[in-house]
């Protein structure tokens, strides 16, 4: 016991030393969203795993913040359904169900396939022409993650692929949608604790994916798509519930 103990008060101090390494990045207006946006980035990181508590006054002296302002920050990401607060107990790092996968995967279906559907035929626009290179780019990080093994490289690699799927539609709102979407499931990633089984088999289909974009079949890639998120659910969801009942 006391040695769970002591090795849950080093992490707690890592989380810590980190959060005092972004605090330059506030500069001198404090805001509770730009304390949201280094929190949300650590969650999404898993320097705070999905049911951790998250301590006002650790985290609030390592950043430099008001206990207003960073219970702001905590209201924006309870919201985003990244936290949630238990009465008498506190805030802490949500852990999402097995129910929250299969709507995540039922949003992302809905959102990126229609960000495809929404091109038509080619040939496409300069912007429309950017946002395939970055998914491209996208691509060969997760190439060069998965040659060089580096599998949280990998993972990162893989929602930076999603999010370029879904920046085609051109949309500031749908990119802040999914935002929030990718960053839920993220959570579920963590705790799996294996991104090369859940990223590395979707590698190829990414390239196939991103070739027929830059061909202009939009309807081939919103094809590959759909194939591909119904079985990246399927394999994810069956994983995540056999983990959930294990504990």
């Amino acid at each position: 016991m006391a040695g769970g103990v002591a090795k849950n008060d080093q992490r707690r101090l890592a989380e810590v030393a980190g959060l005092e390494r972004d605090r330059a990045l506030l500069g001198r207006a404090s805001t509770a969203e730009r304390v949201a946006d280094i929190l949300r980035d650590r969650i999404t990181e898993g320097y705070f795993p999905p049911g951790a508590r998250l301590s006002e006054e650790s985290i609030g002296g390592a950043l430099g913040v008001s206990r207003n302002t960073l219970r702001e920050a905590f209201r924006l990401l309870t919201h985003e359904r990244l936290l949630v607060h238990e009465l008498n107990r506190g805030v802490f790092v949500r852990v999402v169900t097995v129910e929250d996968l299969d709507d995540i995967y039922r949003v992302r279906t809905l959102v990126e396939c229609a960000a495809v559907r929404s091109l038509g035929e080619g040939p496409h626009d300069e912007r429309t022409t950017a946002a395939v290179a970055a998914i491209e780019a996208a691509v060969r990080a997760g190439e060069a993650a998965s040659h060089d093994r580096a599998w949280q490289d990998l993972s990162t690699a893989n929602i930076r692929f999603h999010q370029g799927i879904v920046a085609l539609a051109g949309s500031p709102r749908t990119d802040e949608l999914m935002r929030g979407v990718l960053a839920e499931l993220r959570l579920v990633f963590h705790v799996m604790a294996d991104p090369r089984r859940f990223h590395a088999p979707y590698l190829t289909r990414n390239r196939q994916i991103v070739e027929a974009l830059q061909a202009g079949d939009a309807a081939e890639a919103e094809r590959l798509l759909l194939s591909y998120l119904e079985d990246s659910r399927s394999q994810l969801s069956g994983a995540y519930a056999q983990h959930i009942a294990r504990d």
